[in-house]
């Protein structure tokens, strides 16, 4: 299954969204003020929330190209709700550990509910990435009643909180998230590469690391990339100083794969240092 599913990956810089699908899209810079990020989109100044603080910790903050985006945030609100059209939606939440009083396992634990439904259980944000680093949460929900609601609900250590929302219409493809980490556990900084060609057309790219991390799209129909014919791809990651942690290469013949059931998934893997 690991191979049929890495064989149609194409890194989320090759993907190209048409604008419609972001024409009404919003963001919120949770406990800020209005906001402009790298790629020049505009997130405005909380609003939706029910109940919490707005707060802010300086610091720096790996694993994104917006860090001040992270620094401000609410405290233990008990939900946002948005209006919108009755629809299908993808909703990204975006997370921090930055208090030192959580830093450790267990230290700040919360469920997180979109449309009343459980959508992110015992989510412990350090566990996941550390401190100061940044944890992007996604999922899609569809919506009936006019309101997009998300909810927050304390488990263990410290309240909830959060750092923004966005939110875009229509349900997002589903992904595949490549963890690389060392054996100590210590996250990898460096690119993963690669390249896909067969008779018809070649395309090679690079995807820099974020925390360790590299997120990917899965398409159920390679032909709607063009591609129609027996392929190969290589997949490599290299080091910052240019050493080769890993690769794979596969052969596939897009008429014997369905991914049309494919999940969002994630696929761990570990490298020895060089």
């Amino acid at each position: 299954m690991v191979r049929k599913t890495l064989g149609f990956i194409l890194f989320s810089l090759l993907v190209v969204v048409p604008n419609a699908l972001h024409a009404q899209t919003i963001r919120v810079n949770c406990g800020g003020p209005s906001y402009k990020d790298s790629q020049g989109q505009i997130w405005q100044a909380d609003t939706g929330f029910n109940g919490g603080t707005a707060e802010s910790i300086a610091g720096t903050v790996a694993g994104t190209a917006d860090p001040l985006l992270f620094e401000d945030y609410r405290w233990n609100p008990s939900g946002y709700g948005f209006k919108v059209a009755n629809g299908q939606y993808h909703v990204s939440l975006y997370f921090v550990e930055s208090n030192p009083q959580a830093e450790f396992v267990g230290g700040r634990v919360f469920n997180v509910s979109l449309q009343g439904a459980t959508a992110f259980s015992n989510l412990d944000v350090f566990a996941a990435v550390g401190a100061n680093a940044a944890l992007i949460k996604t999922a899609n929900v569809t919506v009936s009643n006019g309101t997009l609601s998300i909810g927050f609900a304390r488990v263990a250590g410290l309240n909830p909180k959060i750092s923004a929302i966005e939110i875009d219409p229509g349900a997002a493809p589903p992904t595949l998230t490549l963890n690389f980490k060392y054996p100590d556990g210590t996250p990898v900084s460096g690119t993963l590469n690669y390249i896909i060609s067969s008779s018809l057309l070649n395309f090679s790219g690079a995807a820099a690391l974020a925390n360790g991390q590299a997120q990917c799209v899965l398409f159920a129909n390679p032909s709607a990339l063009g591609i129609s014919a027996q392929f190969t791809m290589n997949l490599n990651l290299t080091d910052t100083a240019g050493h080769q942690l890993w690769q794979i290469n596969l052969g596939m013949n897009p008429s014997g794969v369905n991914l049309g059931a494919v999940q969002s998934s994630a696929l761990n893997v570990v490298v020895q240092k060089q």
